[in-house]
């Protein structure tokens, strides 16, 4: 891991996620450590700890280090975690939260973003991690039930499919919402329906069926 990068990334974390009310130390301890800057491109390398999303190509984006770090920490994580991601992107996401649960299995419908993470994730030496090419809406049933799902994509309703995946008493947190205009909500499995809690405005890629 590049040393040049280290003070970009403790200033990141104090500026951007601390001072913003991210308090949870294992979410700061993951932003501290994970290289955000492998996960771009090379171009954009010199930008990876700016506070801003960044493109990543196919249109989409790697998430604002904040928006990282509060979606991460609305899932309070504690180690034991089978946690389903729903659009793996570049793979940073999954980086954080693989540093923070037992197995991440994470799902990319565009073929190239798929492999670029797995390449990223396999360069920063994530082991914990299980990738998957296709349809995010599906879940993925053959690993379920899942403690917890994290969302980088916008939609109006949460699949039936996700809510039933979902363990009793776990909780999935996504945007919700239209034309990148979104709310981050975060909720929660009870009795076979949902709680909802309801955080920051954000602007995400809309969710994506097929």
């Amino acid at each position: 891991m590049s040393l040049a990068f280290e003070r970009p990334r403790r200033r990141m974390v104090a500026e951007q996620l601390v001072t913003r009310g991210i308090t949870d130390s294992r979410v700061l301890d993951a932003m501290s450590t994970v290289p955000r800057h492998m996960f771009v491109d090379v171009a954009l390398a010199s930008h990876a700890y700016q506070d801003s999303s960044l493109p990543i190509g196919e249109g989409q984006t790697i998430s604002q280090p904040y928006m990282v770090g509060k979606m991460t920490q609305l899932l309070a994580l504690k180690g034991h975690e089978r946690v389903l991601e729903i659009g793996t992107g570049c793979g940073y996401q999954t980086a954080v939260l693989s540093r923070l649960c037992r197995r991440v299995y994470s799902i990319e419908r565009i073929p190239s973003l798929h492999e670029r993470a797995r390449h990223n994730l396999r360069a920063a030496r994530h082991a914990n991690v299980m990738l998957k090419c296709g349809d995010g809406t599906e879940g993925w049933d053959e690993y379920a039930p899942f403690d917890a799902i994290l969302v980088a994509a916008g939609g109006g309703k949460v699949p039936e499919a996700w809510l039933h995946q979902l363990c009793e008493g776990g909780v999935l947190v996504m945007p919700v919402g239209r034309q990148g205009e979104h709310v981050l909500v975060r909720f929660r499995k009870l009795g076979g329906t949902w709680s909802e809690e309801y955080f920051d405005a954000c602007t995400f890629v809309p969710l994506v069926h097929g």
